[in-house]
């Protein structure tokens, strides 16, 4: 069972920087929205290729508050994988390093947008997905 994860060792100071520069709110929010959005993307990662353990250290409780079971619930119907299965720690993991690499590379082409423009059009740009 989950119960904490650790980011990769350059995602310790990426987080810190989305945070900064995003200015959302705390380093367990861009970690929520960074694992939120690899899960977006609908790829499957590879357990195989998790990254090192040796960055910022979140609790299950500090990640994703009072609603890990809809943040647990996207990933079991993502993988096809029951609540209770042993790699869910490792997903976790995996979404939330491949998520901050992603928005990294996202924020750093932006220029003067903030993080609620950022989301924004995101949000409409999923929309405009939707309806077409």
């Amino acid at each position: 069972m989950f119960t904490q994860i650790k980011t990769s060792k350059k995602n310790k100071e990426v987080v810190a920087f989305l945070t900064r520069k995003l200015g959302l709110g705390t380093e367990n929010v861009i970690a929520r929205i960074a694992f939120s959005y690899s899960l977006s993307k609908n790829r499957k990662l590879d357990l195989n290729d998790i990254q090192d353990a040796s960055g910022k250290e979140y609790s299950k409780g500090v990640l994703f508050g009072d609603y890990y079971d809809i943040y647990l619930g996207l990933l079991c119907v993502h993988y096809g994988l029951y609540k209770t299965d042993k790699d869910i720690g490792r997903y976790i993991k995996m979404h939330v390093d491949d998520g901050l690499q992603l928005l990294t590379s996202e924020v750093n082409s932006l220029s003067n947008m903030d993080g609620f423009d950022f989301l924004s059009e995101k949000i409409e740009n999923s929309l405009k997905i939707i309806n077409d």
